[in-house]
């Protein structure tokens, strides 16, 4: 009996989870259940499966609405029906054609039409949904004889009167309005409840032939769906046979060029990932990743392939990954295997300025019509829902940011908070619109809407109407075309160093950007800032804890800085074995033998499979539930339960201490959704390196790309001053020598036009393209003449020293810019065949302070350029200790000035605390600790230089202050305004610093964790 339910899927209008709705059936005894949301059918496959689950006929379809008007419901009368229904509403949704009102194409579909949208004319498969409340117009002649075309129509949106609030609170969030101002027609009656069976007999008992109707179309709409077949385009060439020995022969092309000729154990090794690539029909979805990379390397694109991939030879010999998994023993099981369920898939990183070219190669390759990108559910999130049904309940601005800003203990306590609180608590987990997947593409072999509608989010490339957990049940792997800035700044290093320097450097040659020795002892003392993934202050702290100068350790520090192992405190155990490798014994044999190479420390996801498997005793299928709750894609608590009783039960009848399984146990736990994959961690250290590489030998280029890729990991500031201090001359922007992105020239390094903030990107693109057509500009008139710009942006220009090559003083360029101005317009301008000589005007030459540019650099850039931030102090104290040398003041207090790069946020049980990074006056960086109590006392103050009075302590050769005193530096006042105080102390304020919040808790430090380091048993046995 009911035709037409809807879930929260319905977004901003429905109630209920798909569990919900089909629990409450279940309970109520109902026998066939139809979902119907709203121009989706994004629950359709969780539903169907639930609905097997407990007994009930699954039927689905989309209720079609355009704006807010309800069209009709759609009912599939098998999987062919949802296919036509998908390709109405991708028609609408991609091609913006507009919905039908009436009469859709459908051939496999039953339409069910409100009353108030009946058609003239109803098609065979076509009826009118009357609600129990509308029985009585049946008695009007006009609608009598259309009986025979009637269904029983209850709609399900909500369970309770809560709920109906709910659903009215999310039609205001949704039509952007006041609740008090919706009206009727915004929102559904609250009696759309599942009711039982017989209450909907009953109120159509008078109607016979319209409960029949009803039945027949429930009996007639049969939905099924194969889950276990694979989904995704089947073949690269014509058949599987084709595929493979295609597969087959690029393998043993890429052996012959990556190993030498006699290498047994790779070829044995490559015979057999084929077999078993074979054996899973995976050639056709190497062979396609192949072709993508194929593609890449025919443009010039650098490419990065990693995550589980990366461990398989046939991968590296297809030259998908870079990575030698017999070097770094990797086993190929992690990626595919016999036992897995669930299909693998390929991570591929490009540039960020080149992902876009590879998606439409794909899209143009393989069509349209069998590619698209994974959706994902993008939730109500705590502090925006706050807003929003602040905003619904008429909250003024001012109490919105109180609710969003603070935390709901010192919200304040009225009945509109009340409410905010209640519903916000509902919403929690709700979806509320669709987004597209960061990386996952689909490419299947049926047109991909069999499965699915899509949608066509702003971005351009079109999404299917579920997420990565749906596509994978259904039988899709993905392919993860990823974009990182890093692989920018590698590219265009490699660019700039051909162009400046006439050099050319193989970038893919292992040799050298792995293991070369002026970049591991770069690596060593952490001076890492611009590399991809080891710049961050956390990075070159463990960097130095590590002493870090080979390869295979920075492999491991990639992974052992992710939060799985640090927050179980084994990133601290590491650093200590890995510096005193007499000094502890392994917890149990089978860690001596299965994690020897990381002193018996779990560092990656295999190594937390091999304990699982060979101390904890459970099966190869136990072990994939925990790749997956370790790669965050285990959605089942309840395997994940019973995976920890498992390994318990298998413990204790191993004969293994209790104490001793709990700690490992423990550490299992933490790396759920928090860990790599070693061929991941192996993937990112080639990339560090090779950024590494670059950066140690032409760091000038390296740091203008890093500029030009817009960093990573701090602001530009940072980063011009790592190039400074790499040799490089540091220019402001100029109309003759400047593009739009930052360029070098020898050492000489000027400013892209891109930084200057309140300039037009189209204006700043335009500078260097006009010159490039006809040469340099000669003059302030010429530029004038030659570029259509307004008086505020060539003052800006004029400010930041644009125009210097003309000789002429800031001043004297104002008045004549006013001057020609005056005369010429933007709009009008015009390139002339003869060119008038630049009127010449004589001005009295004024003095100017020193530091003037350096404010108007900072107003205009967000930082100096012409001098160092400490030059502009008040003081001339520059400290009495340098950040070289920290290491010889172990416990010792320190005075420095510094200048405050960026602070860390971390909640403690004290309260919050900050990590800082600061340079000294040499330009050099140091990093500070300050605790919750130190901070109440002496808070940060925002961007600028500190004084600082604090104890040194040497971690591993990492030192680190702890703030005792600390106290903002005044700057001096702004010269440009001498004569007005208010203003002098304006532009101070945008002296930036980078701050980044993390909601862990900080890191246990060894005192905390209580890890002994002698052998379990011994003390489980002998109380040693």
């Amino acid at each position: 009996m009911y035709l037409n339910c809807h879930t929260y899927h319905s977004l901003r209008y429905g109630t209920l989870s798909i569990e919900e709705l089909v629990q409450q059936a279940q309970e109520l005894q109902v026998s066939t259940l139809a979902l119907t949301d709203i121009n989706t059918v994004t629950g359709i496959y969780d539903f169907y499966k639930l609905c097997l689950d407990k007994g009930i006929k699954p039927v689905v379809g989309v209720e079609v609405r355009s704006e807010d008007e309800l069209y009709y419901i759609t009912l599939a009368k098998s999987q062919s029906g949802i296919a036509e229904i998908n390709r109405l509403l991708t028609a609408h949704n991609c091609e913006n054609s507009p919905l039908p009102g009436f009469n859709p194409d459908f051939s496999q579909v039953y339409v069910v039409y409100p009353l108030e949208n009946v058609p003239e004319k109803l098609l065979e498969h076509e009826f009118i949904g009357i609600r129990p409340e509308q029985l009585n117009l049946v008695f009007n002649s006009l609608w009598k004889r259309l009986i025979h075309k009637m269904v029983a129509l209850a709609p399900v949106t909500v369970r309770t009167q809560r709920d109906h609030n709910l659903h009215r609170i999310l039609r205001a969030v949704d039509h952007n309005t006041l609740i008090s101002k919706l009206t009727e027609a915004d929102f559904c009656k609250p009696d759309e409840v599942l009711k039982p069976v017989s209450e909907i007999r009953d109120a159509y008992r008078n109607y016979p032939q319209i409960l029949a109707n009803t039945e027949k179309i429930l009996e007639d709409c049969h939905f099924s769906f194969d889950f276990s077949t694979p989904k995704n385009k089947k073949h690269f060439t014509a058949t599987q046979a084709e595929d493979e020995e295609l597969l087959r022969t690029l393998a043993y092309d890429g052996l012959k060029k990556r190993y030498p000729e006699n290498d047994s154990a790779a070829r044995l090794r490559v015979e057999k990932e084929l077999k078993v690539i074979n054996k899973l029909d995976f050639c056709g979805y190497f062979l396609i990743t192949w072709d993508i990379v194929q593609y890449s390397n025919k443009m010039g694109f650098m490419h990065v392939g990693r995550g589980s991939g990366a461990n398989s030879i046939v991968s590296y010999c297809l030259g998908i990954t870079d990575i030698c998994p017999i070097e770094l023993d990797l086993y190929f099981e992690r990626f595919l295997n016999l036992n897995r369920n669930s299909p693998p898939d390929f991570d591929i990183d490009w540039s960020w300025q080149n992902r876009d070219a590879i998606l439409q190669y794909i899209f143009d390759k393989y069509g349209r019509d069998h590619v698209a990108f994974c959706g994902t559910n993008v939730e109500f999130k705590y502090r925006s829902i706050f807003r929003e049904i602040g905003k619904v309940f008429g909250l003024p601005k001012d109490e919105l940011d109180v609710l969003t800003t603070k935390p709901m203990a010192e919200h304040e306590e009225n009945s509109v908070v009340r409410l905010v609180h209640k519903y916000g608590k509902l919403l929690e987990k709700f979806p509320n619109q669709r987004s597209m997947h960061s990386c996952g593409i689909l490419i299947s072999e049926e047109p991909i809407t069999n499965f699915t509608a899509l949608e066509m989010p702003p971005k351009g490339f079109p999404i299917v109407q579920f997420d990565m957990h749906v596509a994978e049940d259904i039988g899709f792997e993905k392919f993860d075309i990823l974009s990182q800035r890093g692989l920018g700044s590698i590219k265009d290093a490699v660019d700039l160093i051909r162009q400046n320097r006439g050099i050319s450097v193989d970038i893919k040659d292992t040799a050298l950007s792995k293991d070369e020795a002026a970049a591991n002892e770069f690596l060593s003392r952490g001076k890492t800032i611009g590399c991809f993934y080891i710049e961050s202050p956390a990075m070159r702290g463990l960097l130095r804890r590590l002493k870090c100068g080979d390869y295979k350790t920075l492999v491991a520090a990639s992974s052992i800085i992710r939060p799985g192992v640090a927050q179980s405190g084994m990133m601290r155990e590491y650093i200590f074995r890995h510096n005193n490798p007499t000094q502890f014994e392994y917890f149990h044999d089978v860690f001596r033998e299965q994690l020897g190479e990381t002193y018996g420390i779990m560092v990656y996801q295999e190594d937390v499979i091999k304990i699982a498997l060979y101390y904890g005793g459970l099966s190869a299928a136990d072990g994939d539930i925990l790749r997956r709750a370790m790669s965050g894609k285990g959605r089942s608590l309840a395997a994940l339960q019973k995976l920890k009783d498992d390994f318990f039960i298998s413990c204790s009848k191993l004969g293994h201490p209790e104490q001793l399984s709990k700690e490992v146990y423990r550490q299992i736990e933490s790396f759920a959704g928090y860990s790599f994959c070693k061929a991941h961690s192996a993937s990112y250290a080639v990339e560090s390196y090779q950024s590494l590489y670059l950066k140690v030998y032409y760091p000038v280029e390296f740091m203008v790309s890093v500029i030009n890729n817009q960093g990573g990991f701090y602001r530009t500031e940072v980063y011009v001053h790592e190039a400074r201090m790499s040799g490089g001359i540091i220019h402001n922007p100029c109309v003759n020598k400047s593009l739009f992105e930052t360029t070098v020239y020898g050492k000489d390094i000027y400013l892209g036009l891109m930084h200057i903030e309140k300039m037009e990107s189209r204006i700043a693109r335009h500078i260097p393209e006009q010159r490039g057509k006809a040469g340099e500009y000669k003059s302030l008139e010429d530029f004038i003449k030659r570029i259509p710009v307004g008086i505020e942006t060539l003052q800006i220009l004029i400010f930041i020293g644009a125009f210097r090559f003309t000789g002429k003083q800031k001043n004297e360029l104002l008045i004549e810019a006013r001057l020609i101005m005056s005369t010429y317009k933007p709009e009008c301008r015009m390139e002339s065949l003869l060119e008038e000589p630049p009127k010449k005007y004589s001005l009295p030459e004024l003095e100017r302070n020193t530091f003037e540019d350096a404010f108007d650099e900072i107003e205009i850039l967000g930082f100096p350029v012409t001098c160092s931030p400490f030059d502009l102090l008040q003081t001339k104290f520059r400290g009495r200790i340098m950040a070289n040398d920290l290491l010889k003041y172990h416990k010792k207090q320190v005075k420095m000035l510094a200048y405050l790069i960026s602070r860390k946020h971390v909640p403690t049980k004290r309260g919050t605390m900050f990590f800082g990074t600061w340079i000294d006056a040499a330009g050099e960086y140091f990093d500070t600790a300050h605790f919750p109590d130190n901070l109440q006392k002496y808070p940060f103050q925002g961007g600028g230089c500190y004084l600082l009075l604090g104890q040194v302590e040497v971690d591993f050769h990492f030192p680190t202050i702890t703030v005792l005193k600390m106290a903002k530096m005044p700057f001096i006042p702004d010269p440009r305004y001498a004569l007005d105080k208010e203003k002098a102390y304006e532009v101070h304020r945008k002296i930036n610093e980078d701050v980044s919040m993390t909601w862990r808790q900080p890191y246990p430090q060894e005192s905390e964790i209580g890890l002994p380091r002698i052998k379990w048993y011994k003390q489980h046995h002998f109380g040693v």
